[in-house]
């Protein structure tokens, strides 16, 4: 079985999220599910539900982010 950097899906209340997706991504994203599913032994979570979790570990482990960050630079301000 992959070993897949993400883990199981937290089973939180949802926050309703419009984006649009290019058809290519979307398939992966329904692939990395069902693999997900198969790997923690539960049933696919829908692919939106992958985003957040595979954002927070993106910003997570992105060192030049994290050196922005301590350094002042990401404000998360947008200006």
């Amino acid at each position: 079985m992959a070993k897949l950097k993400l883990g199981p899906i937290a089973d939180d209340r949802p926050v309703k999220v419009t984006i649009e997706l290019p058809a290519a991504l979307h398939r992966d994203l329904s692939a990395y599910a069902s693999l997900l599913g198969e790997e923690s032994g539960r049933a696919p979570a829908e692919p939106a539900r992958l985003i957040v979790p595979m954002l927070e570990r993106f910003i997570a482990t992105d060192r030049g982010f994290a050196k922005a960050k301590r350094s002042g630079a990401a404000s998360g301000t947008g200006d």
